[in-house]
């Protein structure tokens, strides 16, 4: 069986960004690539507009609750994609790291929530693609 490869997702709150990137991906790859997110400094729950903004494409991330950067969660990702959350996130040789610049939707509007959450939607298609290339037949 193949290497299936798994991705973290950081930003500061893991309430926001961070959720919906790991929502997408774990909508979107079909079980192909394993999605998780942490925050340097997690809030105590999920931004609600966020949550809401995941619920208008029918994705659920309602149940997910916020999570503490670690070390461990570092070192177990092929790919580690910090979304403004600078240098807090530790370093390993042989992880590849990404920047998704991403405004923070900590009090915005739904309708900018919805242009967040737009972006990181092509963002997750394009690491996909990246990561899982098609099946040809």
């Amino acid at each position: 069986m193949a290497h299936k490869p798994s991705v973290l997702f950081v930003c500061v709150h893991n309430a926001g960004r961070s959720q919906m990137a790991a929502g997408f991906l774990t909508a979107l790859a079909d079980d192909r690539i394993e999605a998780r997110s942490a925050g340097s400094a997690p809030a105590a729950t999920l931004n609600p507009v966020a949550v809401a903004a995941m619920a208008e494409v029918g994705i659920d991330i309602s149940g997910k609750t916020p999570r503490k950067l670690t070390d461990e969660a570092v070192g177990v990702s092929d790919v580690v994609i910090t979304m403004g959350c600078g240098d807090a996130c530790p370093f390993f040789p042989g992880i590849s790291y990404r920047d998704w610049v991403l405004p923070d939707p900590t009090d915005q509007t739904i309708e900018v929530v919805r242009t967040i959450r737009d972006r990181i939607r092509i963002l997750v298609e394009n690491l996909i693609a990246e990561l899982v290339p098609a099946r040809t037949h």
